[in-house]
């Protein structure tokens, strides 16, 4: 039997790693990023009071295509931009969530700089 490492809990040992230095605050909130096979899932959080300001994904009803290529992550990032914006959230951190930044998540990143988030 082939035994292969879990990608998984690797990517959840980043993750740690990563949230141990990057923290959201009420002025500069987190961008969280969360990627699964079919889907690509994005929040602003601040965590000193642990709330999630908005939020967007591949997932909601008004996505009708396809959310796990680049192309929908892409539109993720700006429509989780343009709803920050709307909150008066310019500046964020971003955390990639373990993952590495290439694909999807550099392409939700890039969204997101085009619908006005600076990071």
């Amino acid at each position: 039997m082939v035994s292969r490492p879990d990608s998984n809990k690797a990517r959840q040992r980043r993750h740690k790693r990563v949230r141990a230095k990057v923290k959201g605050t009420a002025s500069c909130p987190r961008l969280s990023v969360f990627r699964s096979l079919n889907n690509i899932y994005a929040q602003v959080i601040d965590d000193e009071k642990g709330v999630t300001l908005t939020s967007a994904s591949s997932a909601e009803k008004s996505f009708t295509e396809y959310g796990g290529n680049k192309d929908a992550a892409a539109k993720v990032g700006k429509l989780v931009a343009e709803r920050a914006v709307e909150k008066g959230i310019t500046e964020v951190v971003f955390d990639r969530g373990g993952y590495v930044y290439h694909g999807r998540v550099q392409a939700l990143a890039d969204g997101a700089r085009e619908g006005g988030l600076k990071f």
